[in-house]
C-alpha cells in the first residue's frame, strides 16, 4: 500500500453538508490514489495506480456503474 501519512483527504462535493456518508480520495501521492471510508477513517484504505482511477471516473461518468432497475 505504500506511506500514506502525507494524504491530503478530499471529500466529494456531491456528499452534502449534512455529514453523509461517503468516501475520501486522496490524489497527493506520487503514483498512488487513496480511497477511504470517510465514517471509518480508521479502516483499510484502497490504493490505485492514477490510471486505474482515471478509467473508474470515466465508467462513473459514462454510467457503467448505474443500476438498471
Amino acid at each position: 500500500m505504500g506511506d500514506l501519512t502525507g494524504a491530503v483527504w478530499h471529500k466529494s462535493s456531491r456528499s452534502g453538508g449534512n455529514g453523509g456518508d461517503c468516501v475520501e480520495v486522496a490524489v497527493n501521492l506520487p503514483g498512488v490514489v487513496a480511497v477511504r471510508d470517510s465514517k471509518d477513517r480508521g479502516r483499510a484504505t484502497l490504493t490505485f495506480s492514477p490510471a486505474q482511477w482515471r478509467s473508474f471516473l470515466a465508467g462513473v461518468r459514462d454510467g457503467e456503474f448505474d443500476r438498471v432497475h
